[in-house]
């Protein structure tokens, strides 16, 4: 998956980023609301966690200006006000949930797994198709009585081909979710990946298809 961080501190920034992307996640960082504008307006994101007191104002006026675009992406708070109607203005204002500082990062995750596998439309930690479970925590797929511990990578692109059977991903697309512009890698990097789940998936009723200048689908049955 795909975050956008806005945090003005530092310190901050780089143990939330550093703990995402150990769960294999891209984050991209912004420290003030003009930056967070550039980077929504030009990627997409899966999530973005967004802290209020910014350098360069208040970052309701982010989450305002992101809803009034039609953009759906979640959004948790991060913010050290505590107050209930703190939290009931930013709920009203189109933000998903809110985290106040300081906060577990442990919990910070189990917050942004909530709140993704709303936005997938489920409740359940443990997503299955056909004779296939998938548990993002605990990066298992289990395939009839087989199961196979994924590798960061390999479990965030199941993820998203998961969150979308039947619709082709481009390769770019994949490859802008899994990499940063950090990561020394080209997009062929996703077939290696891709190669590594197809072998997962042997035996089950799943299976990736790839589509000659489209992307790749997974496909049921």
């Amino acid at each position: 998956m795909k975050f956008l961080l806005v945090e003005d501190n530092i310190e901050l920034a780089h143990a939330i980023s550093s703990r995402m992307q150990l769960d294999g996640h891209v984050v991209d960082h912004a420290s003030r609301i003009q930056d967070a504008t550039a980077f929504s307006q030009s990627e997409d994101y899966d999530l973005i966690l967004l802290d209020i007191m910014l350098p360069d104002g208040d970052g309701t006026t982010f989450l305002k200006h992101h809803r009034a675009s039609r953009k759906d992406t979640p959004v948790i708070i991060l913010t050290a006000r505590s107050q209930v109607s703190d939290r009931i203005n930013m709920l009203d204002l189109g933000a998903d949930d809110y985290v106040t500082k300081p906060f577990d990062h442990a919990e910070l995750q189990a917050r942004c797994r909530a709140v993704l596998r709303r936005r997938m439309g489920t409740a359940q930690t443990v997503l299955r198709l056909g004779d296939v479970a998938f548990d993002p925590v605990k990066g298992q797929l289990t395939v009839k009585d087989r199961v196979v511990s994924l590798r960061n990578r390999e479990l965030r692109l199941l993820e998203l081909l998961f969150n979308g059977p039947g619709q082709i991903f481009p390769k770019h697309k994949l490859f802008d979710r899994l990499f940063s512009y950090d990561d020394d890698v080209s997009e062929n990097a996703i077939e290696v990946y891709i190669g590594r789940l197809r072998k997962h998936l042997e035996g089950s009723e799943l299976s990736i298809t790839t589509l000659r200048g489209l992307g790749y689908r997974l496909d049921h049955g």
